[in-house]
């Protein structure tokens, strides 16, 4: 009896354990989210020569607020002709989608904390890879549900536009994925990271695969110049055409912690993850709670680069056309990635001999 005691106080234990961090991760994403939008007009009035927001708050650091309680309090509108259940389940699923890439994510090393050793991740699971890309295509629904629900005609061929594009673009991220497991040896988030702490970050390994996987970031992010589903000058607003107030807030927040997401998913699979360059011997004497603080602060440092390479893009390079769009997938990016993924293969197999 007292062993089932003792069992189920540490599953109690392990249950608050994971929910805090779900609780830490979700936060983090939605701050980040946030303050991209910041992030974003700062970089745009840096690259167009004005200064970007700077009324709300010192610097304008309260701008991002300022629009969150705009938008809250704006009036919720929810057109006639719609589908209601549908239209209030689309940017539901969007929002959810975004935020559920994180579980499998390693945020960190371990830490010590009590006497236990608390994990920096919220599920380590053997398929995180397919639990990414599973999550990733459920995110497409909340944009073709949103479309389809407003009975707007632009709504459904923006959504119609995302659809092809996400599916069109997620053959290549695919097999992009594949040559990086060949190397990699894994499905696990936490394993390829750790194979890298010992061989070096994989995109020495894989560079023609890791420019395949940052394009088709873009495209399934809808960044430009992929961001053909919310064209204005041909769609009006996009998908999202006859949403306000916070189911507009929860379609716009998705895209940005989609971004988050997508940065910290490269800097996981490429460049380390967590791993800290030239700091190999100073972590094995180094306190395990430093080190983990030390290697966040390096994913994080991570992502940031690669938000501010979306955001110097969307305002240096102008969009595609939709053909051109669908050609770059299925006539460059997949017959690309099919010879990287089959070079990789011959290479693995013959230093395997």
């Amino acid at each position: 009896m007292n062993y089932l005691h003792i069992a189920i106080q540490l599953d109690w234990a392990l249950i608050l354990e994971k929910l805090l961090l779900i609780v830490v991760v979700v936060s983090v994403s939605l701050l980040v989210a946030m303050y991209s939008t910041y992030a974003e007009r700062k970089v745009a009035g840096a690259l167009q020569d004005r200064p970007g927001p700077n009324r709300a708050g010192p610097f304008g650091l309260l701008q991002p607020v300022a629009d969150a309680i705009k938008l809250f309090f704006k009036e919720e509108i929810i057109p006639s002709h719609a589908n209601k259940a549908l239209f209030v389940l689309g940017p539901a699923l969007a929002m959810l989608a975004a935020v559920m890439t994180s579980a499998v994510i390693p945020w960190g090393s371990k830490m010590v904390i009590g006497g236990r050793e608390v994990s920096l991740q919220v599920a380590d699971v053997n398929v995180g890879m397919l639990y990414i890309f599973a999550v990733v295509a459920l995110g497409i629904y909340g944009v073709m549900i949103g479309g389809w629900s407003s009975n707007n005609k632009f709504s459904l061929l923006a959504a119609l536009r995302g659809a092809s594009q996400n599916i069109s673009y997620e053959l290549s991220m695919g097999l992009s994925i594949i040559a990086l497991v060949f190397v990699s040896g894994s499905l696990s988030l936490k394993d390829i990271v750790v194979v890298q702490q010992v061989n070096g970050w994989n995109v020495l390994y894989q560079p023609l695969g890791f420019l395949i996987f940052i394009v088709c970031a873009f495209a399934e992010c809808n960044r430009t110049p992929f961001d053909l589903p919310e064209a204005e000058n041909e769609l009006n607003f996009g998908y999202h055409q006859e949403y306000s107030s916070m189911k507009l807030g929860f379609y716009l927040f998705s895209e940005y912690i989609n971004m988050f997401m997508s940065s910290i998913i490269m800097s996981t699979l490429y460049f380390g993850g967590y791993d800290i360059p030239f700091f190999k011997e100073a972590q094995s004497t180094m306190n395990p709670n430093l080190l983990a603080v030390l290697g966040f602060a390096a994913l994080m440092a991570k992502s940031f680069a690669f938000i501010f390479i979306f955001m110097w893009v969307r305002w240096t390079i102008p969009r595609f056309r939709y053909d051109q769009l669908m050609n770059l997938g299925w006539k460059k990016l997949i017959p690309l990635s099919l010879i990287n993924m089959l070079i990789t293969a011959a290479v693995v197999l013959w230093l395997a001999k």
